[in-house]
């Protein structure tokens, strides 16, 4: 007999620290859209990273190929009731767009 492996879909929102930016980049990518500024929270589902909300301006970055709405709602909920990490710069996050900008125009966004 055979085990299956079955998906928990146990998932996770937390703040996105400076090891995420790459993955915040890919997100965005993924999703044809600029990358998030500032800090953000990140929707994670089985350990994979499917949407992300900056704390900033609310902006969206999510997996157009995983059904994300109900994600993207708890983490605006979410985002109602936490304050930033303290100690994360946004001089941090605003490196991103510097870097991913690039990336995105090549990806065709």
């Amino acid at each position: 007999m055979t085990a299956a492996a079955t998906a928990t879909n146990a998932i996770v929102i937390r703040h996105a620290t400076e090891a995420d930016i790459c993955m915040l980049a890919d997100l965005a990518v993924l999703d044809s859209r600029p990358p998030l500024i500032g800090r953000a929270l990140i929707a994670e589902v089985d350990g994979v990273a499917r949407a992300a909300l900056a704390l900033r301006d609310g902006a969206v970055a999510a997996d157009p190929f995983f059904a994300t709405a109900d994600l993207v709602e708890l983490l605006r909920v979410h985002a109602k009731s936490v304050t930033p990490k303290p100690g994360v710069r946004d001089a941090v996050w605003g490196r991103l767009a510097a870097w991913a900008a690039p990336a995105a125009r090549r990806a065709g966004a």
